[in-house]
């Protein structure tokens, strides 16, 4: 059984002699009650936690070969259901539904509103009930809403039925990033928010050879787009209803645990995470954070850093088609930027991790999507094809890493799970809001250039940059200015969170 004493080390190996066949309720409780007396209290004392390598790293396995991958396939199927009506547009949907003027715009347009204003209260209530119930049920309610897509037959029906699913859909991204923080480390957390994150730009393309399929379906029945949405919606509750039953709400409940690596799963959370694990949600936490001058700086950064994503993501196909390509040609030539940004996504997020630095990584992708766009908005793109071409290239490369990079940023710097979930939830909804912008600006009146946008979105990185290298700064600062008050050279990562009061506690550091 694991003791812990004062001045002792808080160990968790093989050699602990924790049996998961063998340990009584009792063992169990006297382990778990002596490491929070010691622990968790936030007291300082000389012990130090200390987690045996092997059994972290088969933790660590667990959740990345059977947590990621299905978290994955659910975004997956959110980014499939996001994108899949522009394919219809291209099947004669507009047609179909006997659309007038800006209604299709406004379908569009209208979806973001929820989508971004939902956000805080879905990620509330994943803290308080658990990723495994709210997760799988936001994506019960998107997908069967899909499906019902295939029925509407006017504007009115369809605009309705768009806005529940930017309702059901507001709270995955947020949910999974923060849920994530309950199973990973800091120094984990923001490679695999990228590859969480970078399914949803694979099933672009899947979305779009799926389409090509079902609109080659002969059938007087139903239109091609009414397939796509049925066979969507369909698979998405498939995986929704899977999802119950395979999502675990929290690492103490996980059902791939030991009793000994659900005890590895609660040191690591107090060593490099937060103060407490498991804790109720609390409303005082929130507002505490909210009072500080950097909640509102990182709040500036996430609504800033999303319209060069936005513009990477949705508008890629006109800023294309300035080249004067066929419409085939077009949509292949988006491929290859965006197979160079998730790539370039994963070597500086795996990069950000393994340096423990997230600013000046941010301001590199915002510097290469600046670049980029400056150079589209200069170049005759019809002119110099491979010119803009290659600030398509540098526009991907560096639009798609503040996803990941900023919300790893403010969670690293938290030491709550009550506040870690409404911030983020603020925080992601404050960038959805960025598509209503990007939407409304690329306006068929600024084709074939769309200059007006891509100036808009370039300013808004650069705005972001100057927010992002001064926030990393100060904190980088402040850190320096505490090891010399101090006396010593420690970092964010040094100090177990557990022991930390706050951040006001002399042993915080930022970590940046």
């Amino acid at each position: 059984m694991l003791r812990a004493t004062k001045g002792e080390s808080t160990s968790v190996s093989p050699s602990s002699s924790i049996d998961a066949d063998k340990m009584s309720l009792t063992d169990e409780k006297l382990v778990d009650s002596h490491l929070v007396a010691e622990v968790g209290s936030g007291s300082e004392t000389d012990q130090e936690i200390y987690i045996d390598p092997k059994l972290e790293r088969q933790y660590v396995r667990t959740f990345d070969f059977k947590l990621l991958p299905f978290l994955s396939l659910m975004y997956f199927f959110n980014s499939m259901d996001r994108s899949n009506l522009s394919n219809a547009y291209s099947n004669g949907f507009a047609t179909n539904m006997h659309f007038k003027g800006q209604e299709y715009s406004l379908l569009l347009l209208l979806y973001y509103i929820p989508n971004a204003f939902c956000d805080p209260f879905w990620n509330i209530l994943t803290k308080k009930f658990g990723a495994r119930w709210v997760l799988p049920s936001l994506m019960l309610g998107w997908g069967g809403c899909s499906m019902i897509e295939a029925g509407c037959t006017n504007f009115g029906g369809m605009l309705v039925v768009r806005l529940l699913i930017g309702v059901f859909e507001a709270g995955f991204y947020a949910g999974v990033v923060f849920y994530l923080t309950l199973f990973y480390t800091r120094r984990e957390i923001a490679f695999r928010i990228s590859l969480f994150f970078g399914s949803a730009l694979i099933s672009g393309a899947f979305t779009g050879l799926l389409a090509y399929g079902l609109f080659h379906i002969k059938n007087d029945a139903l239109y091609g787009w009414q397939y796509l949405f049925i066979i969507e919606g369909a698979a998405t509750v498939l995986i929704s209803l899977i999802a119950y039953f395979w999502l675990p709400s929290t690492p103490s409940t996980c059902r791939w645990l030991t009793p000994e690596l659900k005890e590895v799963a609660r040191l690591r959370q107090l060593k490099n995470s937060v103060k407490k694990v498991d804790s109720s949600f609390s409303w005082a936490d929130c507002k505490a954070r909210v009072k500080t001058w950097q909640w509102w700086v990182y709040a500036c950064i996430s609504f800033t850093y999303t319209l060069p994503w936005t513009t990477a993501s949705l508008f890629l196909t006109q800023i294309i088609g300035r080249f004067g390509f066929s419409t085939v040609k077009t949509n292949l030539w988006t491929v290859a930027p965006n197979c160079v940004g998730v790539c370039v996504l994963l070597a500086v997020s795996f990069s950000s991790d393994r340096a423990r630095e997230r600013s000046y990584h941010i301001c590199f992708a915002l510097t290469l999507s600046i670049i980029g766009l400056i150079i589209l908005a200069s170049v005759d793109s019809f002119k110099h094809k491979g010119v803009s071409y290659f600030a398509c290239f540098l526009l991907c490369s560096g639009a798609y890493i503040p996803s990941a990079l900023v919300h790893s940023w403010h969670n690293n710097n938290n030491l709550n799970e009550s506040s870690k979930a409404f911030d983020t939830g603020v925080f992601v909804g404050l960038g959805n809001l960025s598509p209503i912008i990007v939407t409304a600006t690329f306006r068929t009146t600024y084709a074939p250039k769309y200059n007006p946008t891509i100036i808009a979105t370039c300013v808004s990185a650069g705005i972001c940059w100057f927010l992002v290298m001064f926030l990393g700064t100060w904190q980088k600062k402040e850190n320096k200015r505490r090891n010399e008050a101090q006396g010593m050279s420690i970092r964010a990562d040094d100090i177990d969170t557990s022991k930390l009061s706050g951040y006001d506690d002399p042993n915080w550091r930022y970590y940046n």
